[in-house]
Formats: structure tokens, C-alpha cells, sequence
């Protein structure tokens, strides 16, 4: 443990997460959550619980543990840093990558990579996730940051959690929505017949996506996405329940001719400076497969 502070509570009835979040803007409630879990939070040097209510004149000490070891091996495979300062990577993140490891993608992730590239990044944010704050699917290519220590680990998070980072993606999908700008809200959790997908069921976790028509052709669009939440395929399920799935998304609509694929790219983050506070907002372009499959398409007359 690299750190110990104590607080006294002053008002009755709230929560502990809620109280510890209040005083330490870096770190998420997420993040505190884990803590308390982990047993690194008392009250009145008693193990504690997120839920339980303090009580004015008790004893809050939170203590926060150094990153821990991970046993991911660095792999020498090449990264498209966009973007690099002490606190943080911004990378352009190729399709048929995995972000973390994952059962049947043990190695030759984007976790292997960073641990090449920065070695220092070792056990931030996580054993097997070092440094890093968000995922892209294995096929979706596009903008991803990665912190390089805890406290900016911390704040890229609580970002996240709270909704201010701007996240907008390319997709082509089959036919033309209508209306051509729009909100699409349902909550998404594992699909009841298929571990493997996802899908909008009633007990779900809120997710909204709004998309926005950019050009159409023949028998397709290309949209602007932009998840408010970040549910797992959260844009491809939202896309598919309209009737209009990703192009080239085998498991939510159909294999594309041409297009090696699913036709999905995070083309721009913005985000504060988990130090500084600056406002920061990064482009990727359109992958050369992706730009090249559209050359091939009729224009919508």
C-alpha cells in the first residue's frame, strides 16, 4: 500500500463509495468500489462494504495499493502511436487485434504490445489491462488511450464512467436509415440463446446510441455513431435491432463480398488531459480496406 488517508464524517446517511468518491476526484467510483472489495477501506478500523452508510464521528481510512505484477508477456508488435506524453499513448488500433486477453486470445493482443512499448506501464489499471482505460473489438480498428500510471488511469476512468469523453464512429450499414438522424435506446446484456452475443433485453444495461446518415449508396450508409454509453457491441446490436447491422458483421447480420471485415472505425476520441486538463481530440482515418471497399459502391440515386 503506497498510501493511507483518513477522513472523518461529518454527515449521517450516505453511502461509502459516494463519500470516498467525493473526496478523491482521482479515482473513480468504480475504482473505490474494488478497494472497499479488496479490503483496503475501513470504518472505525473495521472491514467495510460500498453500500453501508456512514455515520457522523466515524473513521473512513482509504489506502491505495501499487499496480500489481501481471504475467502478460511483452510482444515486439507494432503499435500506431497517434499520440504520446509521460501520462499517456493514443493509438490507432489495427482490425483483427484484441485489446486485453481473453479465452482463446491469450497472446499477440494490444496488451502485449503496450508492455513492449512501455514497459513501465506494467500493472496499471490491472494484471491483464495494463494502462488500459477502454476496448475496441478485435475487428473494430480505431482510437484507443492507454494511461501510463495510475493516476491517469484513474481519471481517463472516472471520464468514461461520467460520459465526457467523445467517442464517435465510422459505420456502413445495410440500407438507408430513416429517420436519417436518431437515437437508438435499448438496454443491452447477453443474448438468452448465445453466451458468444450480445443483445436488447429487458433487463439489460442502459445504452444509447445516436447516428447520424453521412452518404448513401446503392444498397447501403455510412453513419456517424456516437455510443453515449459503452456497452459491449453496444453500436452493432443498436444498428441490427433497426434493421440495418453493420456491413460485413458476421455475427449480427451477414458476410460482405469484398470487405474482409466488419465495416466499423473509431475515427475521433476526445477526452481532457488526466493531468494537465486539457481538452484534447484526435481523427483516424478511414483504413485503406475500408476507404477502398466504398470506391467500389454505386452512389444512392
Amino acid at each position: 500500500m503506497n498510501k493511507r488517508s483518513e477522513y472523518t464524517v461529518v454527515d449521517d446517511g450516505g453511502r461509502l463509495d459516494t463519500f470516498l468518491a467525493g473526496r478523491n476526484a482521482d479515482l473513480s467510483r468504480s475504482r473505490i468500489q474494488r478497494l472497499i472489495d479488496d479490503g483496503y477501506v475501513t470504518v472505525d478500523d473495521r472491514p467495510a462494504k460500498s453500500s453501508q452508510k456512514v455515520i457522523s464521528g466515524q473513521i473512513v481510512v482509504l489506502g491505495t495499493r501499487p499496480p500489481s505484477p501481471t504475467r502478460l508477456r511483452p510482444q515486439d508488435i507494432p503499435l500506431s502511436a497517434v499520440h504520446e506524453d509521460e501520462d499517456i499513448i493514443v493509438i490507432d488500433k489495427p482490425a483483427g487485434m484484441t485489446v486485453h486477453p481473453s479465452p482463446g486470445h491469450e497472446d499477440w493482443t494490444l496488451a502485449n504490445a503496450v508492455l513492449a512499448y512501455a514497459p513501465d506501464i506494467e500493472g496499471v489499471g490491472g494484471e491483464h489491462r495494463p494502462g488500459i482505460v477502454h476496448r475496441l473489438d478485435k475487428d473494430t480498428s480505431g482510437l484507443i488511450v492507454v494511461a501510463k500510471h495510475e493516476r491517469a488511469h484513474a481519471n481517463l476512468s472516472k471520464q468514461f464512467e461520467m460520459r465526457t469523453v467523445k467517442k464517435m464512429y465510422l459505420a456502413l450499414v445495410v440500407g438507408h436509415p430513416s429517420p436519417e438522424e436518431a437515437d437508438v435506446d435499448g438496454p443491452i446484456g447477453r443474448h438468452p440463446n448465445s453466451r458468444q452475443q450480445m443483445a436488447i433485453v429487458s433487463k439489460g444495461r442502459a445504452a444509447i446510441t445516436r447516428y447520424r446518415v453521412v452518404q448513401t449508396y446503392m444498397d447501403v450508409s455510412l453513419v456517424e455513431a456516437r455510443p453515449k454509453t459503452g456497452r459491449t457491441h453496444q453500436i452493432r446490436v443498436h444498428m441490427a435491432s433497426i434493421g440495418h447491422p453493420v456491413v460485413g458483421d458476421t455475427t449480427y447480420g451477414n458476410a460482405a463480398p469484398g470487405l474482409p471485415r466488419q465495416f466499423l472505425h473509431a475515427y475521433q476520441l476526445g477526452f481532457q488531459h488526466p493531468i494537465t486538463s486539457e481538452g484534447m481530440e484526435f481523427t483516424s482515418e478511414l483504413p485503406d480496406e475500408l476507404r477502398s471497399y466504398l470506391n467500389t459502391l454505386s452512389p444512392h440515386l
